[in-house]
């Protein structure tokens, strides 16, 4: 059985282009109870061991960008960021969770491994500040509503607050009202800062629904569309 690398070693690896494989970042949406996140993880992580992919699990531990506010968002923000933990202590695995603001920033970093910041809230120049102040691993992702070329300012904020520990993540583009797009030419564009780049493909996939308020989406091109940004991944590092 292959041993999970740290985050640490795995973002080492990907900036000295030692790395053998890409690396997975994946979970629940949400982390909706200890059992679910537990079977996932078991799952994922039987899967990418015995592929030899380093392997960090993702759940958000409350969901605050929901579009209506009958929507569920968590379980609790405490309960929630212990799960994350036993998962990764169970599975000696790193995390990563999303966070929507400073005090979130300072509360998850002491259960997970990486701060994740939505894409929404790419330029929140203050949170991007209490992110990296933590020292944690900080992923960014790239705002549906701004350029690849763009995304480097959002990751020197974190570089001007001494922390070097920066992944920058693609999903997708606004296309008109109700629509994203993948344009893959911001894979490289990214790689070129010289962080590792990260495909968030199912939520590239999304079309919002600004009519009902319930985000649908096109789960049946995940395949293809993780496919791809793999090969574009490879062919730039």
């Amino acid at each position: 059985m292959i041993t999970h690398l740290d985050m640490n070693d795995i973002l080492y690896k990907l900036k000295n282009n030692e790395a053998n494989n890409f690396f997975l970042l994946a979970g629940p949406c949400v982390i909706e109870g200890e059992e679910m996140a537990l079977e996932i993880a078991e799952k994922a992580c039987e899967i990418t061991s015995r592929l030899g992919i380093p392997y960090v699990f993702k759940g958000s531990f409350k969901k605050a960008n929901r579009s209506r506010l009958d929507s569920f968002t968590g379980i609790g923000d405490e309960k929630a960021l212990k799960i994350l933990r036993k998962v990764s202590e169970t599975f000696n695995v790193p995390t990563v969770t999303d966070i929507h603001t400073e005090s979130d920033a300072i509360m998850a970093s002491e259960y997970v491994d990486i701060l994740q910041i939505p894409a929404f809230l790419c330029r929140q120049t203050d949170l991007l500040v209490a992110a990296a102040k933590t020292g944690k691993i900080v992923n960014i992702k790239k705002g549906q509503f701004l350029s690849p070329e763009a995304m480097q300012f959002a990751a020197q904020k974190i570089l001007d607050c001494g922390n070097e520990n920066v992944m920058l993540t693609e999903r997708g583009t606004t296309f008109g009202y109700q629509d994203l797009i993948v344009d893959y030419r911001g894979i490289p564009t990214m790689q070129k800062f010289g962080f590792p780049v990260v495909l968030d493909v199912t939520h590239s996939l999304q079309q919002p629904n600004q009519t009902s308020g319930v985000t649908g989406g096109l789960p049946q091109l995940i395949e293809t569309i993780a496919r791809a940004g793999v090969e574009i991944g490879r062919a730039h590092v």
